[in-house]
């Protein structure tokens, strides 16, 4: 049975295990700045896990009241296609106390349209570089 919880620490090597499957080095370089990164005031982390196997992992930053953003979803390969992603979505929405949910893809768009939405432009910058 597959359950969806907030992050503990215990479930940190899970998440940087899929992160690094990924090569995703800004969650693998460094575990304590990860694990900060993860439970930060604002920030919504749930894992579904399988016994003691993260399977995944979705990080929202929140306001808590209107505006929460997707910052982190991530399904090992194994079991993608099975709902996991979209559930995860749905708890760290829940739990976040915002209105809605924006976010910014490079992949996925199939995905990202099978919820309820409205498309919006987006950009990622990078102050400094």
């Amino acid at each position: 049975m597959i359950l969806y919880e907030p992050i503990a620490r215990l479930r940190l090597a899970g998440v940087i295990d899929l992160c690094k499957a990924e090569g995703w080095a800004s969650y693998t370089e460094d575990v304590e700045t990860t694990w900060k990164a993860l439970v930060a005031p604002g920030v919504i982390t749930i894992v579904a896990v399988e016994g003691e196997d993260v399977l995944g992992v979705a990080q929202m930053l929140t306001d808590g009241h209107i505006q929460a953003h997707l910052s982190l979803i991530l399904v090992g390969p194994a079991h993608r296609r099975k709902g996991i992603a979209k559930r995860l979505v749905e708890e760290a929405f829940a739990r976040s106390g915002a209105k809605r949910l924006d976010l910014v893809t490079d992949s996925a768009d199939e995905f990202y349209r099978s919820f309820k939405h409205h498309e919006w432009s987006g950009y990622r910058i990078y102050p400094g570089q």
